[in-house]
């Protein structure tokens, strides 16, 4: 990722926190529309995931610019999805529905430029979490 795409995301990521429940509703219903098989590694009440999934977004956001101190977080976190059932062709589903859902959210400041800032974002560290989570690098997106 170049230091313009870091900008854009963590740019474009400051906007949609305001509507981070809202944002994350959006995805997971996105997410169970498009890959309906991955609903059973959810519990039924998603307002604690929810708020995990836009914590961690933050996180690794606020941290791309040095994204060496958000890896080992982000390593931890690859290995705890194998043991809820996780598999490499699930990232890029989840990738497809986040990337979606800033489209919805972000509206018309969803440019081509945000939208290739995280792409690669997520292709990074999509990446880097299948690596560390099964031993070989897939593209993710």
């Amino acid at each position: 990722m170049t230091p313009d795409q870091v900008q854009l995301v963590q740019q474009s990521f400051a906007k949609v926190a305001p509507i981070s429940d809202q944002a994350a509703v959006i995805f997971y219903d996105r997410l169970f529309e498009t890959a309906p098989s991955v609903r059973a590694m959810f519990p039924s009440d998603m307002t604690e995931q929810r708020k995990k999934l836009m914590a961690m977004l933050a996180v690794v956001v606020n941290g791309l610019a040095k994204l060496e101190a958000v890896l080992p977080a982000a390593s931890a976190l690859a290995k705890r999805h194998v043991g809820y059932g996780a598999k490499p062709e699930h990232y890029p589903v989840v990738g497809s529905a986040l990337l979606w859902t800033l489209e919805k959210g972000l509206g018309d400041s969803w440019t081509p430029d945000v939208a290739e800032a995280w792409t690669a974002a997520y292709g990074t560290l999509s990446g880097f979490m299948i690596s560390e989570a099964y031993g070989r690098p897939e593209a993710a997106e």
